[in-house]
């Protein structure tokens, strides 16, 4: 018989990190460009607590429905111009019967979900242990989720385990990610 036992997690030392909030308009990121047609991020900086304050258990969420516009956008981006996410005819030809949407736009939303709402500002996957189960098509809404696995006591790495949902409920991916918060000094 196997007995649980109670962790104990020890105290951390309070820290402070910068945190930045996107302040461009509701119609997406990249919307406002510079003379030179480059995106102009606009960010306001403020203190937040620090990663420290990640507790395992604790979980996030972002949606996102995809569009053809994404599909193509990310192509133009990576040059990921694959016939299933194209050509009708051949995607309809295969297992998956229509165009799906590529799988750099369903780990995408993972990347927003770590830089953005957990951990936050400033983080970076130091690794990434996943795997696609089921498609997704265009028009679907994703949904991705992580929760914290574990949290290193003395540096601002964390463990994630992470999945991505279609409305329907069906997991397109599953895994998890270790995480690191890069904090500028305040």
């Amino acid at each position: 018989m196997v007995q649980e036992t109670e962790r104990i997690e020890p105290a951390r030392p309070a820290r402070k990190r910068v945190e930045y909030e996107w302040l461009a308009p509701s119609t997406g990121p990249c919307s406002i460009r510079n003379q030179a047609g480059r995106p102009e991020l606009k960010y306001a900086r403020q203190e937040v607590e620090d990663i420290m304050d990640l507790r395992v258990g604790q979980t996030a969420t972002r949606s996102l429905t995809v569009t053809a516009d994404h599909v193509q956008t990310f192509a133009e981006l990576t040059g990921d111009y694959n016939p299933l996410h194209f050509d009708e005819d051949f995607a309809a030809n295969t297992k998956f019967g229509r165009l799906v949407v590529q799988g750099g736009l369903t780990t995408g939303l993972l990347h927003a979900l770590v830089a953005m709402d957990m951990p936050g500002s400033g983080t970076v996957f130091l690794s990434q242990n996943w795997k696609f189960t089921a498609p997704v098509y265009i028009g679907d809404t994703i949904t991705a989720v992580a929760e914290v696995v574990s949290v290193h006591d003395t540096k601002p790495v964390s463990e994630l385990r992470v999945r991505v949902q279609r409305q329907d409920g069906e997991t397109v991916l599953e895994g998890d990610a270790w995480c690191y918060t890069f904090s500028p000094e305040v």
